[in-house]
């Protein structure tokens, strides 16, 4: 499998709106509202529909869930003490830290599943369907907690407030009460989806600073080898520990290899932080996403099942 290919649409669209801000009309103040409508309306809206129309199926994949949450834990927890490990944290400041921390726990759930679906096919799809279901919301809130901790808000109101984690948990509740959508909104709500994907990931671009990777570099290399090198290390020591399948140990591996959340430029400069180095920090996470999935996939996974 060539996963360059597989990542090569998101980086492209990366490049094609940091190529429009900057040599076209369309510069940041036509992108600012674009920011502001993938943040209260599309992205809100492709995650609500992507857990709403999941098959959640806990007893089938109850080790692999728990793989998944101790993964998602232990990402968090890395990114969080980045600022008080010896040597490192007085090359952090913390307002940074604060807005970039969320690059070393989220992930593409979109490249997780077509990877998953080529792995897995429809099984692969329902396995990483319940990670998603549970792992977003739960990403979503670690990644505003900081942000709003070290803004002064406070976190329950910047929860509450929050479309994404609005969206994310409804869509969780709405899925295990059963409840799904008219077939008659699934159509547009899909169409809906479909243009968060393209507009969310120009306007990452369009807000991309590649300046500023040089300014905080000991923090962008620190949570890059949290999501790209640590997590799918991690991810073999938990398949052999729970005792996974081939299958489920492949759908671990490909969600702890996957690129960072493209959302999180969106999440970042919403909430009045530094968009433009998570921008930064997303695109090169999308490159370093072809060499982690070789890693997870092509090296680490042929180990486990050696």
């Amino acid at each position: 499998m060539t996963y360059a290919l597989l990542l090569l649409p998101e980086f492209s669209l990366i490049l094609l709106g940091y190529l429009i801000c900057r040599t076209t009309a369309l510069n940041r103040s036509v992108w600012s509202q674009v920011d502001a409508l993938v943040y209260y309306l599309l992205f809100p809206t492709l995650l609500f529909h992507s857990i709403i129309k999941s098959h959640l199926d806990l007893g089938d994949a109850s080790r692999l869930l728990t793989g998944g949450l101790l993964i998602l834990a232990s990402g968090v927890l890395l990114a969080y003490s980045l600022p008080f490990l010896p040597g490192l944290g007085r090359h952090i400041q913390r307002r940074e830290h604060a807005a970039a921390a969320q690059v070393g726990f989220r992930f593409n759930s979109f490249i997780g599943l077509a990877l998953a679906e080529r792995l897995g096919g429809a099984d692969g799809l329902l396995s990483i369907a319940v990670l998603i279901g549970f792992c977003v919301p739960l990403a979503n809130v670690a990644a505003v907690w900081p942000m709003a901790r070290s803004s002064g808000r406070g976190f329950g109101a910047a929860l509450v407030r929050n479309p994404l984690i609005i969206a994310t948990s409804t869509g969780l509740a709405c899925n295990l009460l059963g409840l799904t959508l008219p077939h008659w909104l699934e159509p547009t709500v899909a169409r809906i989806g479909a243009a968060s994907l393209a507009l969310g990931l120009m306007a990452a671009g369009a807000g991309m600073q590649l300046q500023s990777l040089a300014r905080a570099k000991t923090l962008g290399l620190g949570l890059l080898a949290i999501r790209h090198l640590l997590l799918p290390l991690l991810a073999l020591l938990l398949a052999f520990t729970l005792k996974l399948s081939q299958a489920h140990a492949a759908i671990l591996l490909t969600f702890a290899a996957v690129p960072t959340a493209a959302s999180g430029y969106v999440l970042a400069s919403k909430m009045g932080y530094d968009g433009g180095y998570v921008g930064a920090l997303i695109t090169v996470s999308t490159l370093l996403g072809m060499a982690s999935l070789g890693l997870s996939l092509g090296v680490l996974l042929p180990f486990y099942t050696a």
